[in-house]
């Protein structure tokens, strides 16, 4: 090699840095870390705002879906999943707010309230089921949720359908913060199967 001549190697992709910084925010949040919550709303507010714009929201709203999706992840932030993806996740919630915005402004259809958005973990195509027929997803959706054991049901139902926080899930449920948090997870496997086997019967 030349002299004074620099080996440059190739930079890592900012959106991994990114997803690793805020996995870590979280992760430290989700232990106590108050200063890591705060750091991470903060990091949060222009993907959000970012997100949301991509899904249509305009002008005065935008600031507003940015304030729901912050409430949103700060009531189900308990429920994340260090294991999985950080941005995915965010993604789900900012994209949910954003359909409930344009569905308010009368611009688009109400979309199934989808307990799986609290569980995207990677970007690798439409989540199981997803192009399933609108009625017919939320149909097969409720009796999958049905089908629930009574824990399992009884988390889906207060965190992800009625969107409580853990601790108001369990003063209305009686079960520990734990136990709803063990639940919910396992939970969301449950209905990610049976979505999964919904999508193939309808490809048979």
């Amino acid at each position: 090699m030349a002299s004074g001549t620099a080996l440059i190697m190739p930079a890592q992709p900012m959106a991994s840095s990114e997803e690793a910084s805020l996995r870590a925010a979280m992760t430290a949040a989700q232990n106590g870390d108050a200063a890591a919550y705060r750091a991470l709303l903060r990091l949060c507010v222009p993907l959000i705002s970012a997100m949301v714009r991509a899904k249509g929201v305009r002008g005065a709203a935008v600031d507003d879906v940015v304030q729901e999706t912050l409430l949103t992840v700060h009531r189900a932030r308990a429920t994340y999943d260090p294991s999985r993806p950080f941005l995915p996740w965010l993604r789900a919630i900012a994209q949910r707010r954003a359909i409930d915005a344009l569905r308010r402004a009368g611009r688009r259809p109400r979309e199934v309230h989808d307990p799986l958005a609290y569980e995207a973990g990677v970007d690798d195509g439409p989540l199981p089921g997803q192009a399933l027929d609108v009625g017919e997803r939320g149909r097969i959706l409720a009796a999958a949720v049905a089908q629930l054991p009574e824990g399992q049901r009884q988390a889906i139902e207060q965190i992800a359908l009625r969107e409580l926080s853990l601790d108001e899930a369990s003063a209305s449920t009686g079960r520990t913060k734990g136990a709803l948090k063990v639940n919910f997870h396992r939970a969301l496997k449950a209905l990610r199967t049976s979505l999964s086997s919904a999508k193939g019967d309808t490809d048979a």
